[in-house]
């Protein structure tokens, strides 16, 4: 927890999340309860939750509007920006206390594309550098909003009895998917059935740098603003019909093509992924225990028809009730039970490893059933877990 959690960028919100001054969401860094606010000035700040009285968390509420946080303990008032408002009967303190230096604790914080991220390391490199090549999958991501921006549409939220690499593995892991998700498979139609048919497509899993990765299963739904003279899928054709009575044919292909997602995962390491139409965010919380959240997307201002639509195919999938999340958390269960089995027994992960390559860029890729993403999480792993800094402050 000390050497990744608290040492790299951690993703924390969206800017949808936080639409207004006084917008707040509660969540965490690592093991960490933060608040993260807007000001009056629209600055974003990421605060620990603990007043700095006696240490009782100032905000309990998930989410909503508030012109300061207070402590319900005895009552010492937080601005938005973290800042030490008020204490009640001060002259307890006589002289000895200066609000100025008791604000809420502040983590570094900075965005990319609406994604909000957040760090204890003032030392780390920028976001920007961090993310890398990641920036540009970032960006074909956020081309779900159709023109519009992105917005988050809620989530389900719900923990498995295994260690958090488990799920790390998965998000690039497509070997599995015609295994594991053959209900989902059966549940749609031929048309469907045949764009999932990526295994032995043309698709390819890419190392990004710093851990984070991209597997592509669909290619032609990589840019979503291209080959926009497609037809439109037969499970789309209701809603494109509802759609043309707003909006000219060409946005129409648009919003349709946005509403189906993108034809990737990106992993970005160490705790979410943009999934090819949601966010999926990691947190360990034991050992042996993660949860996970599994956060809807969708267009902020565009129609609700087709948001309405999109809500529907993550409940088929990701939903509680879903073809899809619910065998794959079956399979991480399964994962740490069996790692229980034996001592000193190696997982494999060289699947991809005879055809890997190197593009121009100097990135590593290999086919799309390949491990690549795995390997280029674990080696960013081992630099944590290695690194000489991130020893000595664990051990102080």
């Amino acid at each position: 927890m000390d050497r990744i959690f608290k040492r790299n960028w951690i993703w924390v919100a969206h800017r949808s999340d936080l639409p207004d001054p006084g917008s707040f969401i509660t969540t965490f860094v690592g093991q960490h309860p933060v608040i993260v606010s807007r000001d009056r000035k629209g600055e974003v700040h990421v605060l620990l939750n603990r007043c700095r009285h006696r240490g009782a968390t100032v905000c309990e509420h998930k989410s909503g509007k508030a012109a300061s946080f207070v402590c319900p303990y005895h009552g010492w008032a937080y601005g938005q920006d973290g800042a030490l408002r008020a204490v009640p009967q001060p002259k307890g303190y006589g002289d000895s206390l200066d609000k100025s230096k008791l604000p809420l604790v502040s983590l570094r914080v900075e965005d990319y594309n609406g994604m909000i991220f957040a760090t204890f390391n003032a030392d780390i490199m920028p976001l920007d550098e961090w993310l890398g090549p990641a920036k540009i999958w970032i960006d074909l991501f956020m081309k779900q909003g159709a023109g519009w921006p992105i917005k988050t549409m809620g989530e389900h939220k719900f923990t498995f009895p295994g260690n958090w690499k488990i799920q790390l593995e998965n998000t690039t892991d497509a070997y599995h998917f015609p295994i594991v998700h053959k209900s989902f498979l059966d549940s749609v139609d031929n048309q469907t059935q045949n764009i999932f048919d990526f295994v032995e497509g043309d698709g390819f899993v890419e190392d990004l740098g710093n851990g984070h990765s991209v597997m592509v299963m669909i290619p032609e739904l990589v840019d979503l603003e291209e080959n926009l003279d497609a037809p439109i899928p037969e499970r789309f054709q209701r809603l494109a019909e509802a759609l043309s009575k707003d909006y000219p044919p060409e946005k129409v292909r648009q919003i349709v093509r946005a509403v189906g997602g993108s034809g990737f995962n990106l992993n970005l390491y160490p705790n979410v992924a943009c999934s090819m139409a949601f966010f999926r965010v990691l947190r360990p919380l034991a050992v042996d225990e993660t949860e996970i959240r599994h956060i809807a997307i969708g267009m902020d201002g565009g129609p609700e028809i087709a948001n309405e639509v999109r809500l529907r195919l993550h409940e088929h999938f990701q939903g509680p009730l879903g073809f899809g999340t619910p065998d794959d958390s079956e399979a991480w269960d399964r994962v740490q039970r069996g790692a229980l089995a034996g001592y000193n027994i190696d997982i494999l992960l060289n699947r991809g490893l005879e055809h890997e390559a190197k593009r121009e860029s100097g990135l590593l890729f290999s086919d799309v059933t390949a491990e690549t993403g795995m390997r280029a999480a674990y080696r960013q792993w081992l630099t944590d877990m290695t690194c000489e800094t991130a020893i000595e402050e664990a051990v102080q």
